[in-house]
């Protein structure tokens, strides 16, 4: 069962604080998504712990109801 591309967001701006979320559907079928998500709560981290935030806001949801997630993730800084 796909996700609504809406449900991704609530999920990611639950679990990572301030976070600004762009959620894009990469085909159109409701099972493959980009997500871009800019934080504050980034900042000193590695990329790789950047995206562990994602992927626990998401709630063990990858790879079952969430097929494919291409992400990048940034702080404000890095974003402008």
């Amino acid at each position: 069962m796909a996700m609504a591309a809406a449900e991704i967001e609530s999920l990611i701006k639950e679990g990572v604080p301030d976070a600004q979320v762009t959620i894009e559907d990469l085909r159109g079928d409701g099972d493959h998504y980009a997500a871009y998500v800019i934080s504050p709560a980034f900042a000193g981290k590695s990329r790789v712990q950047q995206h562990q935030m994602v992927y626990q806001a998401l709630q063990g949801r990858m790879g079952g109801e969430l097929h494919a997630l291409a992400l990048q993730t940034s702080t404000p800084e890095d974003a402008d």
